[in-house]
């Protein structure tokens, strides 16, 4: 396993694509956002899919799986947008935050036994650069939090000493944050609602 160091002020355009590969191959990379460092994966990699979600011990029947995309347009291809939606996502992204949305019928199999999926756009340009770069959205899972070594969850050295047998790559973008996105169920549009409150407030 590899730690590449890039700054989020000054993206290694080297280091991305290299992770990229990573990803392409079906490989798992740790990565920060603006949030929670977290686990990700080429979401139209089925095989990929399946090893995270083993990671993180997800059920895709279950569990809500997220992603992860550079922008509005990028997102608008795999997750349903209605122009209240969008008024919505325009207003809070890039930002820390989980859209609950419609999945589209380009999303894998695994996608569609849920019909909803939740978008990420992250204010941290290693993450919206990964996911412009790989050419479709990243399947992501926070990285677990220690309750009794909260900050662990943020530094990328400790994280790689965590996930060392279980992840192919681990992106440095500095120290992290230890507080989760806000999960906001836009499923219904004109009725958002809050499921979880995490690093940022949201008002309807």
């Amino acid at each position: 396993m590899q730690v590449l160091r890039i700054y989020p002020n000054s993206i290694n355009e080297r280091h991305i694509a290299q992770a990229v590969d990573t990803l392409r191959d079906g490989g798992i990379v740790i990565y920060p956002t603006d949030t929670l460092y977290a686990l990700a994966c080429d979401v139209l990699n089925r095989r990929a899919i399946e090893r995270l979600c083993r990671i993180k011990g997800l059920d895709p029947n279950k569990n809500l799986l997220s992603i992860v995309c550079g922008g509005l347009s990028q997102a608008s291809e795999y997750v349903r947008i209605d122009n209240e939606a969008f008024r919505t996502l325009k207003r809070y992204l890039p930002g820390p935050y989980t859209f609950i949305l419609p999945a589209s019928t380009r999303l894998p199999k695994v996608f569609k036994d849920r019909k909803t999926v939740g978008l990420r756009i992250p204010d941290n340009a290693i993450a919206t650069a990964l996911a412009e770069a790989l050419g479709n959205p990243l399947l992501t899972a926070s990285v677990a939090v220690d309750k009794e070594n909260p900050h662990d969850a943020a530094n990328a050295e400790a994280l790689a000493l965590h996930y060392a047998a279980a992840v192919d790559l681990v992106i440095d973008g500095g120290e992290g944050n230890t507080e989760p996105s806000t999960v906001v169920d836009l499923s219904d549009p004109a009725d958002p609602v809050v499921v979880r409150q995490g690093a940022a407030e949201f008002v309807n």
